[in-house]
């Protein structure tokens, strides 16, 4: 299969996994967040709730919070506090974005080996 086909697949196999009722729909803006955080934490970095309102060229830091409240409210983030600055918080992924980008991982490997 060429990397065409494999990227094709890929997305096919993505959106089924999106549609499934184990996960809350997202939106195009909640699933590019989601994913710049993403790529963040793969490199070990703790992201601010105010880093975060800044990592994404284009869209307003106010769309960006509205869409961190959204991700919280959905279960795919959690704002934990910071011990030392009580001000500050930091975004994590929970069980349920670890679980999405894992079934992803997995839809990424079918595509290849199909």
């Amino acid at each position: 299969m060429d990397r065409k086909q494999s990227y094709l697949k890929f997305l096919q196999l993505a959106q089924a996994v999106k549609e499934t009722s184990d996960f809350p729909a997202l939106d195009a803006v909640e699933e590019r967040v989601l994913n710049i955080f993403a790529i963040a934490w793969h490199k070990g970095r703790e992201i601010t709730v105010l880093e975060a309102m800044k990592m994404l060229p284009g869209i307003s830091e106010s769309t960006v919070f509205r869409r961190i409240k959204s991700l919280r409210q959905k279960e795919m983030i959690s704002l934990n506090m910071d011990e030392k600055d009580r001000r500050t918080r930091f975004i994590r992924p929970t069980e349920r974005a670890n679980d999405y980008f894992g079934r992803l991982g997995n839809c990424m490997k079918k595509a290849q080996q199909a």
